[in-house]
């Protein structure tokens, strides 16, 4: 198979695509790393559901203030005008429909747009937590991933078979081989790796790839 995008690259594209004064929720891990990536001179508003509104990059090592964390649990940094609040009153601010963005992983995405990213299986986190909201608050959800599981498997489904964080919310997925849509409960393939045909990335995709319009080559730099 054509070589896949690192986590760093497939990051720094859904960075590309964040607009200029956006409110954008990442979740926690690798999502996280989105944050790394924002374009020279475009404003992006972080919000982190413990409570911090615009916070900044991550401190220098040994530089941390440990009571300035995000809801990772990793240190961060405030950017002027940051502000604090309660942990209800920041999640009204994702279920009233604030966050123009969320990004999180995903164990599957199916062609509908149901997202499972949660897992009750051994060594998981034993609940779905706040990515329910936001899957349902933000007015986009983006989902960044590799296009397949550890053992090969498909990770964009016709179905999801484990249990679901929300249904029909994804709206685009950044993978390690290509960027896709879900519109009217189809996958349409917006840009894929220039080595790869689409039949080899089809092979690899457990729904059908729809084609609407031109299907651009997904080229990232080394990051």
């Amino acid at each position: 198979m054509t070589t896949k995008l690192s986590n760093a690259q497939i990051a720094w594209r859904a960075a590309q695509d964040i607009q200029d004064g956006a409110y954008v929720n990442l979740g926690i891990g690798f999502p996280e790393m989105v944050a790394k990536f924002k374009p020279d001179g475009r404003e992006v508003i972080y919000h982190t559901e413990n409570g911090i509104l615009d916070f900044g990059e991550a401190p220098a090592a040994g530089e941390e203030d440990w009571d300035l964390i995000n809801a990772g649990k990793k240190a961060v940094t405030l950017n002027p005008g940051a502000s604090f609040f309660h942990h209800a009153d920041s999640f009204a601010m994702v279920r009233g429909g604030h966050l123009d963005v969320a990004i999180l992983g995903a164990y599957e995405v199916a062609e509908n747009g149901d997202l499972a990213n949660w897992s009750t299986g051994p060594g998981s986190v034993p609940a779905v937590g706040g990515a329910m909201d936001l899957v349902h608050g933000a007015k986009r959800v983006c989902v960044i991933t590799d296009h397949v599981t550890k053992k090969g498997e498909p990770k964009l489904v016709k179905k999801c078979s484990l249990p679901l964080t929300g249904v029909g919310c994804v709206t685009t997925v950044y993978t390690s081989l290509a960027v896709i849509d879900i519109v009217n409960s189809r996958f349409v393939l917006r840009e894929k790796l220039p080595g790869m045909s689409v039949e080899e990335l089809q092979a690899v995709t457990g729904a059908e790839l729809v084609i609407d319009g031109p299907v651009k080559d997904l080229i990232v730099p080394e990051v």
